[in-house]
């Protein structure tokens, strides 16, 4: 869709961006969330109100996390395939049925702001007839044919599908899917006490310490963000800090760190954190988080693949670059980005993070390694190669009371596994990977 055509239809505004959102993650493969701050600098989401773009977002969202439900559903009702160049009538098409179907806005202002921006596109008006068609027919059967469609393999992409069953059953995998069909809450880390802030945020206090609230309105608005009381870190995401134990006074190295939720957690726990990252850009957003919540940590610029303290620290946090399979409910577009030959290359940077890892982890050190990946090449095929080559090493056992007493987040090689379908009664959580391993003295 192009970036510069203003809509002077009502609502127009909202699904334009949302049909821009869309285009950038299926068409030119661009992350949601590099097109959304794009959008709000310099494109079309610049020009809405607060609530129109949250509903830009949520059309956007939901589209790409049940698109293979949308487009089985179109498909039924093209007699012939749109041709590859009418992809913009396609994605007008896909936001539509993603607010008549999955959102349940009113039919006709969806059906008629759909035709209305089919002008929006080069010879578009050729379209307008088919777009109105389709979509009162999908305004009148659509949720119901939707419930009759295999959601959950739908709307992963086959290859991850496959990797899910083969690692965790076809059970397991299925629950994984439709986890990331919703909306997920909002999870918050906070410099005090949970309980403390419970009540003011309205949200719940999950066994793990995270606190919970339904997603919605500005996190900006929250009590406690300006004095940088909270942070939003999701449940899972929170885990892996907790895992070194009490760190109070002690050196902390992480690893991969912006944009610094873990530092954060780390600092407030009371250590002395050195924080590395590759990238400037992520290392000043890091800072400006650690300026919001005074909190502070020594910053460093550097590969942490080759970059080395001056000696070795007792604690050792890896945050690996992975493919982030885990985190489907809240970055949908990562299903249709993510390629799997694309893990062999991650795979490479990962061993060579957790050996260099290794190298500043001190005698009786910890080290705790974890990615936001349902994938098992990135997590237990990671540790059990970097066992076999790194003797000086060896598994410390996560247990329950490490996790909020969640049996289930536990291997039955001692290592901590979150899925989306965990804590499902409450919302679920992102998929993590996390092993603590312990250097001999």
């Amino acid at each position: 869709m192009s970036d510069n055509r203003k809509s002077t239809v009502r609502g127009g505004g909202a699904r334009q961006a949302a049909a821009d959102l869309v285009e950038a993650v299926l068409i030119t493969k661009t992350s949601l969330d590099e097109r959304l701050a794009w959008s709000m600098e310099r494109g079309p989401l610049k020009r809405l109100e607060p609530r129109d773009r949250a509903f830009a977002r949520a059309i956007a969202a939901t589209t790409l996390r049940r698109l293979g439900q949308i487009d089985a559903l179109l498909e039924a009702r093209l007699q012939r395939p749109l041709p590859s160049t009418a992809h913009g009538i396609r994605t007008i098409l896909r936001c539509a049925i993603a607010e008549l179907v999955f959102i349940g806005t009113a039919s006709h202002a969806t059906v008629s702001t759909a035709v209305a921006l089919t002008e929006n596109i080069e010879k578009g008006y050729h379209y307008k007839g088919l777009v109105n068609a389709i979509l009162r027919r999908i305004s009148e059967e659509g949720t119901t044919d939707a419930e009759t469609l295999d959601a959950a393999k739908l709307n992963t992409p086959e290859w991850l599908w496959d990797s899910w069953v083969e690692a965790y059953g076809e059970d397991t995998a299925r629950a994984i899917a439709l986890a990331h069909t919703s909306e997920p809450p909002l999870d918050i880390s906070t410099r005090g006490t949970p309980d403390d802030w419970a009540k003011g945020l309205e949200a719940e206090v999950l066994p793990t310490g995270s606190l919970r609230r339904d997603s919605g309105g500005r996190i900006e608005d929250l009590p406690g963000f300006k004095s940088g009381a909270i942070w939003v870190q999701d449940a899972a995401a929170a885990l892996p800090a907790q895992l070194l134990g009490d760190i109070k006074g002690k050196r902390v190295i992480d690893l991969c760190a912006a944009p610094g939720g873990k530092t954060m957690q780390l600092t407030a726990m009371g250590a002395e954190v050195t924080a590395v990252d590759r990238a400037p850009k992520r290392l000043a957003l890091l800072s400006k988080n650690l300026k919001r919540t005074e909190l502070s940590a020594q910053l460093n610029q550097g590969d942490a693949r080759k970059w080395q303290p001056k000696e070795p620290a007792p604690f050792v946090l890896l945050d690996a670059p992975c493919s982030a399979t885990g985190t489907l409910r809240r970055h949908p577009d990562v299903a249709r980005l993510k390629k799997p030959e694309e893990i062999t290359s991650l795979n490479e940077v990962q061993a060579a993070l957790l050996d260099n890892a290794a190298k500043m982890t001190a005698p009786g050190g910890t080290l705790v390694y974890c990615v936001c990946s349902l994938q098992p090449e990135e997590g237990p095929a990671q540790i059990e190669a970097f066992l076999a080559r790194n003797e000086s090493f060896t598994r410390a056992a996560i247990t329950a009371a490490d996790v909020g007493g969640q049996d289930e987040f536990i291997t039955a090689e001692g290592d901590m596994r979150t899925l989306p379908c965990h804590l499902g009664d409450k919302g679920g959580m992102d998929g993590f990977f996390a092993a603590r391993l312990r250097r001999r003295d």
